[in-house]
């Protein structure tokens, strides 16, 4: 069951499989590449489409859509061994979320899985996102936080160990890659490094500027501070050095947001 902290304050469940969670994470072979990533023209490009549109539009959908088709193009970072050694890989890129919502205690990130993500557009996986922030309905991980705060701590934690078990049930509940979205809680520059139970997972962080020279001059761009996650034992450095230099293109070049506009 949920503890209390110093202060008396209970461990709400969910608080209590997060630390679960980071404990079983943390026995796995992560390897962390921090990366900065020039979003001038994407964030330019987003501002421009809110102007054309009158609607905001979710930088988040478009770090979602250029993670998912660049899965899709090297879908062996999606790739999990199970417990008999067998590797399995998907061919649809199903991407965990966090999605900031009002709760009663102010604005946090609930994990939400984008289905497909591959096959969606930017516009089509902003709406969603939104859709989730509005939803007040409760949430299938609070219910499994509810269940699993009555079982004991060594069975509780178990449930963390489902990827390398039996990966298409983590799949079916948790999705396949995750786009953790740290920098959503502050402002500037940094990074963030965490365990994970995913074979791939981006953090995204903060926002600076910092010159870049160009066309043989220097300018004020804006780099966003990512950190890009994998587990060793499924996927090599230099397969995740090309997917991250793949997903940093597609970044820079504005991937999806031609149609975002419309679609």
């Amino acid at each position: 069951m949920s503890g209390t902290g110093a202060d008396g304050e209970r461990v709400t469940p969910q608080q209590q499989l997060t630390v679960d969670y980071m404990q079983m994470a943390g026995r796995r072979s992560n390897v962390h590449g921090l990366v900065e990533v020039d979003v001038t023209d994407a964030r330019e490009r987003i501002g421009t489409i809110e102007e054309e549109t009158g609607t905001k539009l979710s930088f988040t959908a478009f770090v979602v859509s250029c993670v998912a088709a660049t899965v899709d193009e090297q879908p062996h970072v999606q790739r999990y061994r199970d417990w008999r050694g067998r590797i399995h890989e998907f061919e649809d890129v199903d991407v965990n979320v966090l999605v900031e919502r009002e709760t009663d205690g102010g604005r946090i990130g609930i994990p939400h899985v984008v289905r497909q993500a591959n096959r969606r557009t930017v516009r089509s996986i902003h709406g969603e996102i939104r859709r989730v922030e509005a939803d007040t309905t409760t949430r299938p991980e609070a219910r499994l936080a509810g269940v699993a705060r009555s079982l004991p701590g060594v069975l509780r934690r178990q449930i963390w160990r489902l990827p390398q078990w039996f990966p298409t049930r983590w799949k079916r509940l948790a999705g396949s890659v995750a786009v953790t979205s740290v920098g959503m809680f502050g402002t500037g520059t940094g990074w963030a490094i965490s365990p994970t139970n995913y074979t791939l997972q981006l953090t995204v962080g903060g926002i600076g500027t910092k010159p870049r020279l160009i066309d043989g001059e220097l300018r004020s761009r804006e780099f966003l501070s990512l950190t890009v996650t994998f587990d060793h034992d499924v996927v090599d450095g230099a397969p995740a050095t090309r997917f991250v230099q793949r997903l940093g293109e597609r970044i820079e070049s504005c991937h999806g947001l031609d149609t975002a506009a419309t679609g």
